[in-house]
């Protein structure tokens, strides 16, 4: 496996050298420069101005600063942020942990309502269960991420007044009455996400079980006189998990990029608010950094996807 993981990551970098240069490219010469607020200021010198163009290399040609810019990845600096006067590797480092625990907590609640929802709904197909099921997860995808945050903010925040809805790094409560405040907090963005994913996953989950439960070995297996639940459990899931890993591992990147609308809506001082500052002030080391995340997100979710075909399926190798 160790060999099959090398092989990967060496692909896999081409991909990423690709992919950094459209971005840098794009970002080059997309119009606005992030010094323009001292072109406008009459208390700053223009010797000021030229030096700073001249320290971070804004003058030079394009091609030249996305060398400068790949060969400081590699060795590890991801360069510095022009508004916020910090390196880009701090302040993504101060963002991401917020990001990772608003993110994972919904994807678990995403799984955690579409895989049993979804498996009920294939096993006892149109049935009043699956009908119920079916009609909450198209209301459930159909409706976007800021209408539903914006409605749980109306009701639980204004009219009922049990759940802040700005996030706050900064808690003045301490011991358990910090993970309480900070619970409370990440309820509504949380539930925003991870019922939106969940709806989704649930369609998949039932259609990838109904194609394996009418499979001969399943048929077979009931023959045998086993359990109905040992054959739904370890004969019918097993195999239909596949393509839903495949689902699950191509979406989390762009769960991370759904992430930022819903950040913005409850405040939370995440990856997406952070990305969505540096655009808006042309801050582009730190948008280059961030979009070199999500994409190396996508090269790492697709080879985690496929060190789990082999744990499901044993019928597939890693050669």
């Amino acid at each position: 496996m160790g060999s099959y993981i090398l092989r990967r990551l060496l692909i896999a970098l081409p991909s990423l050298l690709g992919i950094s240069v459209v971005l840098f490219t794009v970002l080059a010469l997309a119009p606005g420069d992030p010094f323009e607020e001292l072109a406008t200021n009459p208390n700053v010198p223009a010797e000021v101005k030229l030096a700073l163009r001249a320290k971070f290399g804004l003058d030079d040609p394009v091609y030249l600063r996305y060398f400068h810019w790949a060969s400081a990845m590699a060795h590890g600096d991801w360069g510095f942020s022009f508004i916020s006067r910090v390196d880009v590797d701090t302040l993504i480092a101060q963002r991401v942990q917020v990001t990772l625990a608003v993110i994972g907590a919904s994807q678990i609640l995403a799984l955690a309502i579409a895989l049993p929802v979804g498996i009920l709904s294939a096993v006892k197909p149109y049935s009043w269960f699956d009908r119920i099921a079916s009609t909450l997860a198209f209301i459930g995808f159909s409706l976007p991420t800021f209408f539903t945050g914006i409605l749980l903010i109306l009701v639980f925040s204004i009219q009922l007044d049990w759940l802040p809805f700005v996030f706050r790094t900064e808690l003045s409560a301490t011991g358990w009455q910090w993970w309480w405040e900070q619970i409370k907090q990440s309820i509504m963005p949380v539930a925003v996400l991870g019922l939106f994913q969940g709806a989704s996953w649930t369609r998949y989950v039932r259609a990838a079980v109904l194609d394996v439960v009418r499979l001969d070995y399943v048929t077979t297996a009931r023959a045998k006189g086993l359990a109905e639940r040992v054959v739904i459990v370890k004969h019918v899931v097993r195999n239909a998990l596949i393509p839903v890993v495949t689902l699950v591992m191509l979406q989390m990147p762009a769960v991370f990029g759904g992430a930022i609308v819903t950040e913005q809506i409850f405040r939370v001082p995440g990856i997406g608010s952070l990305l969505i500052d540096a655009i808006l002030r042309n801050d582009t080391p730190v948008i280059m950094a961030v979009t070199f995340v999500f994409a190396c997100l996508v090269v790492a979710f697709n080879l985690i996807a496929d060190l789990l075909y082999g744990w499901l399926d044993p019928r597939i190798s890693y050669r």
